[in-house]
């Protein structure tokens, strides 16, 4: 895993790994591994997270078949300050 520092930006370069790590579940894996875990626990966590998956898997082909709602798209935040951002009045249709 590479992560360039753009501007010695050291910040923002320290808060990409850390999304990029979390995405790839590296934290999770880390936490695992810090302490012993029980084979019996071991049995019950990975049980859970079956069950949790098939529920997911479940929901998903509900929502494609029609018997769920499908859920609402989170609209995306605009930066302020974009110059290529639409503003409120060119989303409008001209009037006559």
């Amino acid at each position: 895993m590479r992560i360039f520092v753009k501007d010695n930006n050291v910040d923002q370069a320290l808060r990409f790994l850390k999304k990029k790590m979390q995405r790839e579940g590296l934290l999770r894996e880390m936490r695992a591994h810090t302490a012993y875990e029980k084979p019996s626990e071991k049995r019950v966590r990975e049980k859970a997270e079956a069950i949790r998956r098939a529920r997911k898997l479940a929901r998903k082909k509900a929502q494609r078949e029609g018997l769920l709602p499908m859920p609402k798209p989170k609209p995306k935040p605009q930066r302020p300050g974009n110059p290529f951002a639409p503003t409120p009045m060119a989303s409008k249709p001209p009037t006559a």
